[in-house]
């Protein structure tokens, strides 16, 4: 995950955001859903990549925001 992505992950029975290569996670939140929100708004404020992972730690889904590194038009 390149630095400056927001990443959406479940730990300790909660779910957190983090950005990536930064310390400490930017809240706690009871589901996923509640997460996958804050998470997203966060990407989009940041024009970054956002990586939503599942319960199990494995990605499952993932959406850019603004700075998308490929060069495919779509």
């Amino acid at each position: 995950m390149p630095a400056g992505d927001v990443e959406t992950f479940h730990q300790d029975g909660q779910w957190h955001n983090r950005i990536e290569g930064e310390k400490g996670t930017s809240g706690s939140f009871k589901t996923k859903c509640e997460a996958t929100e804050a998470g997203r708004e966060q990407a989009r404020r940041l024009q970054r990549e956002h990586i939503i992972r599942n319960e199990n730690g494995q990605i499952g889904e993932r959406n850019s925001y603004g700075h998308d590194p490929r060069n495919v038009p779509g």
